[in-house]
């Protein structure tokens, strides 16, 4: 337990459980994770408490006590195995009405608890569980700034458009097919929805929102993103995306991941001048040289660039990485991945040139003058 203190061998026992209880009573953070509790009967909970952390044990029904708990802003019963049954109680709880931070994420909920008590719930996450609706989110409290429910099987977005000052909406994992209800979300900054059904992006007017993660889902087109003006991340690999569109309005992006789609070329991307991450790999892209133009605006801020797993080649030496990514060549990149692309190795005569070195397609002969104009580049 937190705030006890190591006593001297020759201290007898009655001193000891003195000391305990007098340590114990201005304790304002209990964390007992991984205790594998199966209740807490031999945990003393002392008033003074604003924090209590029971991850990772083995609770199966709440100890009535923490309703006392008068001071208590952050409660988490994370990775336990709560039930619905179980979890009732909390809705007569007043003595917590200021808990600010509920976390009943990884247990054996099947439906949204009633906490609508918790009139200044901030955080509320009830991820990896067995949810099925969002019935019941319309009685929490409209101060929320974080919710979390991923890894259910939630199908609707629903119950949540009174939620004005929501920040993080965490909805990744589900079954959800369109994206909707999210117009009174004036404040929200991150949107993750990735392993769901969703066939097209609908963001309902949201121009403020930061990061936005729509990963392995159904899209076939990036149109509807053209209004997040202040996007900063935008996570959309394993869909179907065969044309990249709608991305020269998002002047702040910063990370591009189109990962595993279906895309021939790189475009739209040009007015991306703060671009840092360009996540490539596993397309179709044919040609090194539209990615070169593509990232024209960008060159001097990339860091990271992925192409691996793409057919694409270099068609002439002036080409090769150095030239199009001036970082490269300082060696300010992070990584630039062009595996699996046909490339090989420099010839023998090639060794002069900085590390990483010079990538040449396998079939591509290099002569004298082309080492010549290389090294000219270079300089």
């Amino acid at each position: 337990m937190q705030n006890q203190t190591e006593l001297p061998p020759e201290t007898n026992s009655d001193e000891d459980d003195q000391a305990m209880e007098f340590d114990l009573s201005s304790t304002t953070a209990l964390d007992l994770t991984s205790f594998q509790l199966h209740d807490l009967d031999s945990v003393e909970l002392p008033s003074s408490l604003t924090e209590l952390d029971l991850t990772a044990n083995r609770l199966s029904k709440l100890d009535p006590r923490i309703a006392n708990l008068i001071n208590l802003r952050k409660l988490s019963f994370r990775q336990n195995l709560i039930d619905d049954a179980a979890i009732e109680s909390i809705s007569s709880w007043d003595s917590l009405s200021g808990l600010e931070e509920l976390v009943l994420r990884d247990n054996k909920l099947m439906k949204v608890p009633d906490v609508s008590l918790f009139k200044k719930l901030l955080v509320f996450d009830v991820s990896f569980n067995e949810i099925t609706s969002l019935h019941g989110m319309s009685k929490v409290s409209s101060t929320l700034k974080e919710l979390y429910v991923s890894k259910n099987e939630v199908t609707k977005m629903e119950e949540i458009d009174h939620l004005h000052e929501l920040q993080i909406l965490e909805l990744g994992s589900n079954r959800l097919r369109v994206m909707e209800n999210l117009q009174n979300f004036s404040k929200l900054e991150e949107l993750w929805l990735g392993r769901n059904r969703i066939k097209a992006i609908n963001l309902c007017g949201l121009k403020y929102i930061k990061k936005i993660s729509l990963q392995s889902n159904r899209l076939t087109s990036m149109i509807g993103l053209e209004e997040c003006v202040a996007l900063e991340e935008l996570y959309l690999s394993h869909n179907g995306i065969s044309k990249m569109e709608g991305l020269s309005t998002l002047v702040n992006l910063r990370v591009l991941d189109v990962s595993s789609n279906k895309l021939t070329s790189v475009n739209d991307i040009q007015n991306l001048t703060r671009l840092e991450d360009l996540w490539l790999n596993d397309n179709q892209i044919e040609s090194l040289e539209s990615v070169a133009e593509a990232v024209s605006g960008s060159r001097e801020k990339l860091t990271t660039v992925y192409l691996e797993n793409n057919p694409c080649k270099i068609s002439k030496l002036p080409s090769y990485p150095e030239t199009i990514f001036p970082q490269y060549r300082a060696n300010r990149f992070k990584h630039i991945c062009l595996e699996e692309n046909g490339f090989r190795k420099p010839a023998p005569n090639l060794e002069w040139l900085p590390y990483p070195p010079f990538q040449a397609p396998s079939d591509y002969i290099i002569t004298a003058a082309e080492v010549d104009t290389a090294r000219v580049l270079l300089e």
